[in-house]
């Protein structure tokens, strides 16, 4: 290749890339300006929320524990963890609904309104019965991934050793002893 076909290559590679940037950059602000406060109890600007009761949402919780198998009893420590039975809770990370859902946890389980208990929790429970197969049943690592992710239980061995997850486990092992 010649010295100028090389550099004709280099300048639209680099156009090209920076048109990337420019797309990148766009979705950010547009990201951050719909991003809420943490744990606020608006829901995102393009999903309305109706709060629900909390008597309402624990029957919600004990009957998407049934249907995944799981312990309700762990269930309801998730969710009193994770959203204090707010099912408009969203996180400054993005997280929302009863078991904080993020964005990709939401696409992989078909949810279509992340503030709706019946879809937050079914998506949230198959998610953690998932996350304990994975970890043969270990619960310390399947709610180390559920917090912090999969990936960084993959990195540390173990739950991951972030003051926030470790706090997150331990809180929820807690609830659970007592």
């Amino acid at each position: 290749m010649s010295v100028s076909r090389a550099a004709d290559s280099r300048a639209l590679q680099e156009a090209s890339i920076e048109k990337q940037r420019a797309s990148a950059r766009a979705q950010e602000a547009a990201a951050a300006a719909r991003r809420p406060a943490f744990f606020t109890t608006a829901a995102a600007p393009e999903i309305a929320c109706e709060p629900v009761p909390a008597v309402q949402a624990r029957a919600v919780v004990d009957e998407g524990a049934r249907q995944s198998g799981l312990d309700a009893t762990l269930v309801r420590a998730v969710v009193r963890k994770e959203s204090a039975y707010d099912s408009c809770a969203t996180s400054i990370k993005g997280a929302q609904g009863l078991m904080q859902l993020m964005p990709s946890v939401q696409m992989q389980f078909g949810v279509t309104d992340p503030y709706d208990p019946q879809q937050n929790i079914s998506a949230g429970t198959k998610l953690l019965k998932q996350l304990l197969e994975l970890y043969g049943g270990d619960l310390s690592r399947a709610l180390g991934a559920y917090n912090a992710g999969p990936a960084k239980v993959e990195k540390w061995g173990g739950v991951p050793q972030i003051p926030e997850t470790r706090q997150y486990v331990e809180d929820i092992l807690s609830d659970l002893s007592r």
